[in-house]
Order: C-alpha cells, then sequence, then structure tokens
C-alpha cells in the first residue's frame, strides 16, 4: 500500500508527466489530466502516438519532455509500466504514481522494485481523485469507506 507521505510528496510537485492518457476526449484518463490542469499543475500529457490532448502537445516518451517533469503520473498497462519506469529514471524522475482504479490498473510488481532500487519514491495504487481536493462527492464517499475499512493510506 501506498503511504500518505509519498502521496503528499507527489502531489507537491508541479510539473507532472501524464503518461498513457488517450486521444479519445472522453476516456477516464482524460479526466485525470483536466483535473490536474485544473488545479494549476503544469500537467504534461504523454501518448505513444503524439498528436494534441487537451490543447497541449503530447510528448511520446517521458525523456521527450522538456523541461523535464518532476513526477509522473502513469495510467499504462502494467506491461508497459515497467518500461516507462526506466524512461522515469534516465530522465531523473523521482516520483512515479501507478494508478490504479479497479483492477490492477498501471501496478507491476517488477516496477515498483525497480523503483524503489533506483531511489524513485512510488505510490503503488490508488487513484488521484482520492486526494485531490475538490473532487466529486463520489470520490469523498469511495475515500470515506476506505477510510473505514483500514485500506487509505496513512
Amino acid at each position: 500500500m501506498a503511504s500518505k507521505q509519498a502521496i503528499d510528496s507527489f502531489l507537491s510537485c508541479r510539473r507532472i508527466a501524464v503518461v498513457g492518457v488517450s486521444r479519445d476526449p472522453k476516456d477516464f484518463s482524460r479526466q485525470v489530466f483536466r483535473a490536474f490542469v485544473e488545479r494549476g499543475y503544469d500537467a504534461v500529457p504523454l501518448n505513444a502516438a503524439g498528436g494534441e490532448v487537451e490543447g497541449r502537445p503530447a510528448a511520446r516518451r517521458v525523456g521527450d519532455v522538456q523541461p523535464p517533469p518532476e513526477a509522473a503520473l502513469l495510467m499504462t498497462p502494467p506491461a508497459a509500466t515497467d518500461q516507462v519506469v526506466r524512461e522515469c529514471a534516465e530522465a531523473g524522475v523521482k516520483r512515479v504514481w501507478m494508478h490504479r482504479g479497479g483492477g490492477a490498473g498501471a501496478v507491476s510488481p517488477e516496477a515498483v522494485v525497480f523503483c524503489r532500487e533506483a531511489g524513485i519514491e512510488v505510490v503503488d495504487g490508488e487513484c488521484p481523485f482520492m486526494f485531490l481536493p475538490g473532487t466529486s462527492w463520489f470520490h469523498g464517499v469511495h475515500r470515506f469507506f476506505k477510510r473505514l475499512g483500514g485500506r487509505l493510506p496513512s
């Protein structure tokens, strides 16, 4: 389980690469990306196909982001996460959040181990909506039940 300290450290960063943002405006990854932008983060979209996301040019790889991001939110399949954390290490990214809403999300046990061995602070799971201020009532209810069940990071 991710620690609250790692979550707070990640959210204190201002320039964040959001890896795996869909080009489909209705995709959940776009909602997460917009949430960071709306809260004043300098969010940089990454999509392997490039293009544009929410009016911003999408980088294809973490190393393409200039100036480099302080942190990376991964919304990738676990198999892709393994490669992306290596790109993060090469680019000097010191904080990684592997998104998890339902199912495995972006979490890869091998990538978590790699991050820890490389000195990258990692949030291995959780959805940022649970911790960003001003999110919808649904996320507040979800957070309440996670806290009640002892599954909310502390």
